[in-house]
C-alpha cells in the first residue's frame, strides 16, 4: 500500500516508475519534454554533439524557442538563433517557433497546449516553473542536463519536500497575483524554499483565473524553489481542454500527504506592492514610494504579458498620456496575445497614451534590447527579477510591480497606485 503523497511527489514517482516516492529519494524519470531557448539552447545542441548524439530521444518532446534575442539585435544573437534553427530542421522537431510564431517560452508553451497536467518537464531556462500552475512538475536545469534529456529522454532527481502556502480570503480590486506571490517572497525570502516544492493553494488560489495562477508559478523560482504547484480543478481543466496537445494526467495531493511546514496569507490584508531593488524579496507598500520618480515603464514578460495583463494597463491608460519622461514599452508574451489586444483596440489605446508596442520577446526583462537601462535610471516593471544590472547598467534600478501599478506609474512619471489615475467613471472592463 502506498503512502499519502502530494501532487508533486505523485508526478514524480508516476515519471519514474514507482509506486510511491518520499524527500530525499534519488530517482531517474522519464521527462515528457525538455525545452531550451536562444540563450541556452546552443550550449546543449553542442554537448548533444559531442556525447555522440545523432537524434534526440524523441522529436515531440524536444521544444527549442528563440525567444530572449530575437528579432535577433546582433550578429552573435542571430548565430545563436540560427544553432536552433539548423538544430530543430535537422532534428524535425514538431515544435519549434521562429519570427512571427515565436513569443515567449513560458507563456507560450502553455497556450499552445504543449505542456499538460502531471508533466514532467525540464527546462535550460530558471523560469520554465511557470507550468506548474498547469499541474505539471516543471523545473529549470542546466545546458548539459538538457543535453542529457534532449539524448536519453530522462533525468536523475531528487526528491524535494514540499512547502504548502494557504491564501485565504478575498483580494482587494487592486490587488493581483503579482501581488500575492510578491507578498510570499518577501516572508519566505529568496532563499526560504531552496530545492522545494512550492504548493499554492486556498481560496484566494482558487478564485485566479489561469493567467493569474501562471504569474504565481512563474516567480516560484525567486524564493529558491524548484517548482510552485497548483492542484488541477475546474479552471485548470477548462483551459486545458480547448488546447491540449497530448492527454492531461491530473493528480490532486493527498488530505494525508506530508509538508515539511504550512504558511497561511491573510489576503484581505494584502495590497498594491512593489519590489525594490535589489531583490524581489525587498517588497513594500506601493504606497510608500510615491515619491520615487521613474524614467521607464515595461508591461509584458513571461510573467505579466498575458491578455489579462493588457487588459488591465489599458483600462488606466485609456484616454491619458503617459508622462514624457517615461518610456513606456508594451510586450505582449504571445503572437497570439498581441492579435488579440490589436482585436480589443488595446493597441491602440497604448499607441495614443504614447507607449511603444513591441513583438513578443523576453529583450528588457534579462537587459538583452529593447527597453535597456542607462546608468542611474529607474524603471517599474512587471518582470520577475530586479538584481543588479538585471535590465541594463549595474547602476539602474528596476521595480517589479502588477500590470496596474506600472501603468500608474508611467502616467504619473512616479511609482504610483491605480486608484490615483482612475476617474470617476471607471467601469471594469475595456470597451471592444
Amino acid at each position: 500500500m502506498s503512502r499519502p503523497m502530494t501532487l508533486g511527489e505523485k508526478i514524480l514517482a508516476r515519471a519514474a516508475g514507482r509506486r510511491f516516492v518520499a524527500p530525499g529519494d534519488l530517482i531517474l524519470a522519464d521527462v515528457d519534454l525538455c525545452l531550451g531557448n536562444d540563450i541556452t539552447a546552443p550550449l546543449a545542441i553542442q554537448t548533444f554533439y559531442a556525447q555522440g548524439g545523432r537524434h534526440v530521444f524523441d522529436r515531440k518532446r524536444v521544444v527549442l524557442v528563440p525567444d530572449h534575442f530575437t528579432p535577433n539585435k546582433d550578429i552573435a544573437s542571430a548565430e545563436q538563433a540560427k544553432i536552433l534553427r539548423e538544430f530543430a530542421r535537422d532534428q524535425k522537431l514538431l515544435y519549434y517557433w521562429d519570427q512571427g510564431e515565436c513569443g515567449i517560452e513560458h507563456a507560450l508553451l502553455p497556450e499552445q497546449g504543449v505542456v499538460v497536467p502531471g508533466d514532467l518537464v525540464v527546462g535550460a531556462d530558471s523560469h520554465t516553473c511557470t507550468y506548474g500552475a498547469l499541474g505539471a512538475f516543471a523545473t529549470g536545469v542546466g545546458s548539459t542536463d538538457l543535453a542529457a534529456a534532449m539524448l536519453v529522454g530522462k533525468a536523475w532527481f531528487k526528491v524535494p519536500p514540499t512547502l504548502q502556502l494557504v491564501f485565504q480570503g478575498k483580494r482587494a480590486p487592486d490587488v493581483t497575483a503579482k501581488d500575492l506571490i510578491l507578498t510570499a517572497i518577501s516572508r519566505l525570502g529568496v532563499d526560504g524554499a531552496n530545492y522545494r516544492i512550492l504548493e499554492f493553494t486556498g481560496s484566494a488560489i482558487s478564485a485566479l483565473s489561469m493567467e493569474g495562477r501562471l504569474t504565481m508559478s512563474n516567480m516560484a523560482i525567486e524564493a529558491g524553489a524548484v517548482t510552485g504547484l497548483i492542484v488541477p480543478d475546474a479552471v485548470t481543466r477548462r483551459y486545458v481542454q480547448k488546447r491540449a496537445q497530448r492527454k492531461p494526467r491530473y493528480y490532486t495531493s493527498d488530505p494525508e500527504a506530508v509538508y515539511e511546514r504550512r504558511e497561511v496569507f491573510d489576503v484581505r490584508r494584502v495590497e498594491p506592492v512593489v519590489a525594490k531593488p535589489h531583490l524581489p524579496s525587498n517588497v513594500v507598500p506601493a504606497a510608500s514610494l510615491k515619491d520615487v520618480r521613474i524614467d521607464q515603464a515595461v508591461i509584458g514578460s513571461c510573467t505579466n504579458g498575458r491578455i489579462e495583463d493588457l487588459r488591465e494597463a489599458a483600462r488606466l491608460l485609456r484616454g491619458k498620456r503617459v508622462s514624457p519622461r517615461v518610456r513606456t514599452i508594451i510586450f505582449p508574451a504571445t503572437p497570439a496575445v498581441w492579435r488579440q489586444a490589436l482585436k480589443e483596440g488595446l493597441l491602440d489605446i497604448f499607441t495614443a497614451a504614447g507607449c511603444v508596442i513591441s513583438p513578443p520577446t523576453c529583450g528588457p526583462c534579462l537587459g538583452g534590447h529593447m527597453g535597456v537601462l542607462a546608468r542611474g535610471e529607474r524603471a517599474v516593471a512587471t518582470t520577475n527579477r530586479n538584481f543588479v544590472g538585471r535590465m541594463g547598467h549595474t547602476e539602474s534600478e528596476v521595480y517589479l510591480a502588477s500590470a496596474g501599478v506600472a501603468a500608474a506609474s508611467a502616467i504619473k512619471g512616479r511609482i504610483a497606485l491605480p486608484r490615483e489615475v482612475r476617474g470617476r467613471g471607471w467601469q471594469r472592463g475595456v470597451k471592444r
